[in-house]
């Protein structure tokens, strides 16, 4: 078992020749599948817009279709077990990886929720604008209009989704929630509406490979991580395990909200892990 801790130095990547053609085979698809798929969303979106304003019955569709068709052509096996929540709400997971982008979606309709410096990443932010991902700065002077912001959003039926954990990890283990942004959810006039679905990402490495394989943490670039996963001939797994939604107006804080919410997620983390 490998001493895993944030920060720690990522293994080195190796890819032999075959390995470079799987990259670039899966790579080319994966971008004609994505860019193809933004493309019809913001024509799309155009129509939906006037018509729908907030709320967005049409594009989130294609989402899911793109994200699903991504660990397609990746060769993620994909596994559900438990039951999607129908109530308002959000959902909270571990973070493993950008895996975890294409995993959650490819099942479910949901709005990340995520730190605004993504927006401006080259190509990544103009992708998670387009889908519609909450934003967020930590700078307290804002946190009124972001919590405005979040009012909006669950009041037009979308389910946000957040990793407590703040940043990603191994993929296995689950780090303390943060719970800051559960307080989101506790105002007078949300409480008793809202749920949060907690979710396990259980990320099972090709047969060989280092049981960190799909775990993106730290100082770790995503380029060579990308290519080390497209370049493997055999994939490995993943398991979306939901979990029963908790009621918010159940919870007295927080503080106990989050913990309860990550204590549902460890639970759900296999041992061998």
């Amino acid at each position: 078992m490998n001493d895993w801790r944030p920060g720690m130095e990522p293994p080195e990547v190796r890819i032999g020749p075959l390995g470079w053609a799987l990259v670039a085979l899966r790579g080319l698809v994966l971008v004609l599948i994505t860019f193809g798929g933004l493309a019809i969303l913001l024509i799309l979106r155009q129509i939906e817009r006037p018509v729908h304003g907030l709320n967005r019955p049409w594009t989130p569709w294609i989402v899911q279709a793109v994200c699903a068709a991504a660990l397609v052509v990746i060769g993620l096996r994909f596994r559900v077990e438990g039951s999607r929540m129908r109530q308002r709400g959000a959902v909270v997971a571990n973070h493993a990886s950008w895996l975890d982008i294409f995993v959650l979606n490819a099942r479910k309709r949901v709005y990340f929720v995520s730190k605004a410096e993504v927006a401006r990443w080259p190509a990544i932010g103009w992708l998670a604008r387009a889908t519609g991902t909450v934003f967020i700065n930590r700078d307290p002077r804002e946190a009124r209009a972001q919590q405005q912001i979040f009012e909006q959003r669950l009041l037009a039926g979308h389910r946000l989704l957040f990793f407590p954990e703040g940043t990603s990890t191994d993929g296995r283990r689950v780090l303390p929630f943060k719970s800051t942004l559960f307080q989101a959810f506790l105002t007078p006039h949300l409480v008793d509406e809202m749920h949060i679905q907690p979710v396990t990402l259980i990320y099972r490495a090709p047969a060989g490979a280092d049981r960190q394989f799909y775990g993106w943490w730290g100082e770790m670039a995503f380029g060579p991580h990308l290519a080390q996963v497209l370049a493997a001939r055999r994939q490995g797994s993943v398991t979306v395990l939901y979990h029963p939604a908790l009621k918010v107006a159940d919870f007295a804080d927080r503080k106990t909200l989050a913990a309860a919410a990550e204590a549902a997620v460890r639970a759900g983390l296999p041992e061998d892990l």
